[in-house]
């Protein structure tokens, strides 16, 4: 059973997640979605919420599980799992240096996980959660953003903004 895993803060869930998701679903037997959680950084939705927006955002399916984890790293959460497969995005240049070195330091810890790398279409391939992050508050903000995200966080982020 191919078995993979994979990860993001999700914050928030974006088109290109889903994307990956659903591509991930095709390639794979089984795949892990996983929330990570860097406590360097800053969310918008506290783990539980963004959990929550997955769980409402992608149609029920017995080979996918969405879960979190802190404090490891993504190759031993996968190794965790008997996963197989890290699956991962790309959406420009930038990302493939980040991606090819972490393969390489995650193919040292782990030579039994293939990392495998999808590029997303072109109407996606530019989504990002700090896009979307930079692109609430000014006047009409809603419909930037309501193209680029699941209608369970286009509503969650509404009501943060209209609550702040």
């Amino acid at each position: 059973m191919r078995t993979a895993v994979y990860a993001g803060s999700f914050d928030p869930l974006t088109n290109g997640h889903l994307w990956m998701i659903e591509k991930g679903l095709e390639l794979f037997d089984r795949l892990y979605v996983v929330v990570g959680n860097n406590p360097s950084k800053t969310y918008t939705f506290s783990e539980e919420e963004r959990l929550e927006l997955l769980h409402q955002s992608i149609p029920s399916c017995e080979r996918l599980t969405i879960s979190s984890f802190e404090n490891r790293y993504l190759v031993n959460y996968a190794k965790s799992v008997n996963a197989q497969y890290i699956l991962r995005g790309i959406r420009s240049s930038n990302d493939y240096e980040y991606e090819r070195v972490m393969r390489h330091i995650n193919g040292d810890m782990a030579p039994s996980i293939t990392t495998t790398i999808l590029m997303p279409p072109r109407d996606i391939a530019e989504l990002s959660s700090s896009m979307i992050k930079s692109l609430i508050g000014p006047k009409g903000w809603q419909e930037s953003v309501r193209r680029y995200v699941p209608q369970a966080v286009f509503t969650a982020l509404q009501q943060r903004e209209e609550s702040s």
